[in-house]
């Protein structure tokens, strides 16, 4: 019976350092992607896509708050469903253009996802997770009094609003995405994290402003479907030790319980390989098989075993 793997590809890997960000260049790294998706594919697996929007969210934030004087604007969680369905067209459409050129009859759906959260969760009284752009002392101010956002300093760049991240708990939609895979689609879901909203009286669902880290929901549901894969496309080749220092060093193939005292030291940070390392081990925590960490370039790569981080269930050196 052939595998299932998860592949969450990053924000990051549709916009890459460098670029602007525009609709073309997203295309194109989107279409580079879906190629390597497709040879995985090829290799006998089953797969399921999910990404990220950090990026392109932030612009639609943008966009919502610069036109607020002509059309209405954007809440944040509509911000999530608007990105979703950018996001997911690129993919989607790659996707069909390299599984047509690969000679294979696979239909490709996207999903507008879901994800239950907490209203009581500590992060929502807690914002930390850092969205849109930088502003001036003045101009976030003026925001923080206005309408009521929590700013945080930059002392590089200037100040920005941050929104809560709170832990992913459901996915509203994983029965739909369940029976489409069953039926052998190409699912493409779960984007941004998914759009978090709380279940209020009678179990209604209200959106709420805040962003779901991707790696995290993306590992809940690549648990929930019991992959045995999950693979995190990054901007990264590798996850590395003492990153981007002048005694850097990569990591092969490591056992979760190593991987987890490498945490422990402080080796990934909050803002950079740590929610993906947390994701991983839940992921291993939860009955997944393996973990792979690379990027979109080498994902074919690291698949067949010849590049990326490998993370596997065991104490060290099982």
């Amino acid at each position: 019976m052939a595998e299932t793997a998860l592949i969450a590809v990053g924000g990051n890997s549709l916009i890459r350092a460098g670029e602007k960000g525009t609709i073309a260049e997203q295309f194109a790294n989107s279409r580079r992607t879906a190629q390597a998706i497709v040879q995985i594919i090829r290799l006998g697996f089953h797969v399921v896509v999910t990404h990220g929007n950090g990026p392109q969210v932030g612009a639609a934030l943008i966009r919502s708050e610069r036109a607020a004087d002509q059309v209405y604007s954007h809440p944040l969680d509509v911000c999530d469903a608007t990105t979703q369905g950018e996001i997911g067209y690129l993919l989607q459409q790659s996707l069909q253009i390299e599984l047509a050129a690969a000679g294979l009859n696979t239909p490709v759906a996207t999903i507008v996802t879901q994800v239950v959260v907490s209203a009581a969760d500590p992060a929502m009284e807690h914002p930390t997770k850092p969205i849109g752009p930088f502003y001036s002392a003045r101009e976030a101010e003026s925001r923080r009094q206005q309408l009521g956002w929590s700013i945080v300093e930059d002392a590089a760049r200037g100040y920005r609003r941050v929104v809560a991240s709170p832990e992913p708990l459901e996915i509203v939609e994983e029965g739909v995405i369940r029976r489409l895979i069953e039926t052998g689609v190409l699912v493409v879901a779960v984007g941004g994290g998914g759009i978090p909203v709380v279940r209020s009286g009678r179990g209604m669902l209200r959106g709420v402003e805040a962003v779901i880290d991707k790696d995290r929901a993306s590992a809940l549901l690549a648990a929930r479907l019991k992959a045995e894969y999950f693979i995190i496309s990054t901007d990264a080749d590798r996850v590395y030790l003492n990153y981007k220092k002048p005694d850097q060093r990569p990591l092969g193939r490591v056992t979760a319980a190593e991987v987890e005292g490498y945490y422990r030291d402080g080796q990934f940070p909050p803002g950079n390989m740590g929610p993906k390392v947390q994701s991983a081990l839940r992921f291993l925590r939860d009955g997944g098989k393996e973990v792979i960490i690379t990027s979109y370039e080498r994902l074919l790569d690291a698949v067949r075993g010849e590049a990326g981080t490998h993370i596997v269930r065991g104490g060290p050196g099982g």
